[in-house]
């Protein structure tokens, strides 16, 4: 190497050191600064998955059972080995081996192979240069998985999924980790199932929680370091964003992660967010994006929960530990053992943020 070259290798070096970038602000520093959030208890939580030692544990959705709440049943990912189902008393099943799944949503009621059915859909980033939505079937009586295939979702890493029905199909979300959106028109009904990307939009940085309300076809999608955005969710409906809510360090400490759903009534709820970066959820109305509060999953008979990154809600009677809905969210750091969910009656964040019933 000659001296010129060690002398630009020199300053390079230097010019490195003095643009390195700032390290992220401490836990009790991002809480301090945070708006005042409640605190509720786990009432419940699930096996821990698998892969030990890891961030692995990722992203929940609930099936109610109508007619059994007891015999409802989760559906959680382990996203570097698979697909975990469990009971609402958090053990496991049944596990399917899918590999590399990050999100998962599920919808009852479609036909699948000829009959109605539960469909199960991952977001696959087994290949991360081509996106791919992994379809499952899910036995409510049997409480096991059964693969039907796989579909083209887009160019790019799968990161999140979620899905909708309307009247005349069904759809996945597949947000991709550079922001873009995918909206895949699914057909499950024969033998192989089959998917269209029918539009396709747009946020400009990382992106992953997403959730559809159904009744309004309103998407809404985290953008991690920026904001919580909504969408309209018909297939020929505006791409232009509305943001609701700013990663400003307030309601919402960056990142932000899961999102889900509160419906009450024909229109109104809230939607849910995981404020990450300080071990919190925040939750907006839907009837105007107001803010309505925050609250944290701390210890308590069972752990906390923090570094939340998928989250699920679903109203109803889920028995009598879940009188009027369950919660649930990823906990990433479950002790000394590896990453699980953790189960929270929606009444008790109700009376926590004495929200109106």
């Amino acid at each position: 190497m000659t001296r010129h070259s060690l002398a630009g290798l020199g300053a390079a070096l230097l010019l490195a050191a003095c643009s390195t970038t700032p390290a992220e602000p401490p836990l009790a520093f991002r809480i301090a600064h945070a708006a005042p959030a409640a605190s509720v208890t786990a009432r419940g939580e699930t096996t821990p998955v698998g892969t030990p030692n890891a961030d692995a544990a990722d992203d929940p959705a609930i099936w109610r059972n109508a007619a059994d709440p007891a015999r409802s049943l989760i559906v959680g990912t382990d996203k570097k080995a698979g697909l975990y189902v469990y009971g609402l008393d958090g053990k496991t099943r049944d596990f399917l081996d899918a590999g590399r799944v990050n999100n998962v949503d599920l919808r009852d009621g479609v036909t699948i192979n000829g009959e109605s059915g539960m469909l199960v859909a991952a977001s696959d980033r087994n290949d991360i240069a081509n996106a791919k939505l992994a379809l499952f079937r899910l036995d409510a009586q049997t409480a096991k998985l059964s693969a039907l295939g796989k579909v083209d979702a887009g160019r790019g890493e799968a990161y999140g999924i979620c899905l909708y029905r309307d009247a005349a199909a069904t759809y996945a979300f597949i947000v991709l980790k550079d922001g873009t959106i995918n909206q895949v028109v699914l057909d499950v009904a024969g033998e192989a199932p089959t998917g269209k990307i029918v539009r396709t939009l747009k946020l400009g940085t990382q992106s992953e929680g997403c959730a559809v309300d159904d009744r309004t076809g309103i998407l809404y999608v985290a953008e991690e370091d920026v904001a919580l955005w909504r969408f309209d969710a018909r297939a020929n409906g505006a791409t232009t964003p509305t943001k609701i809510a700013a990663a400003d360090g307030r309601n919402i400490v960056m990142d932000a992660e899961g999102v889900a759903i509160a419906p009450i009534g024909e229109k109104d709820g809230y939607v849910l967010v995981s404020s990450q970066g300080d071990n919190a959820y925040a939750l907006y109305r839907l009837s105007d994006d107001g803010y309505a509060g925050r609250f944290r999953v701390v210890d308590g008979a069972i752990g906390g929960s923090e570094e939340t990154d998928g989250i699920e809600l679903m109203l109803g009677d889920f028995g009598p530990r879940y009188p009027g809905g369950l919660f649930i969210v990823q906990d990433g750091h479950n002790a000394a053992a590896a990453q699980n969910f953790k189960l929270v009656a929606w009444d008790d964040i109700v009376r926590a943020l004495e929200l109106p019933r």
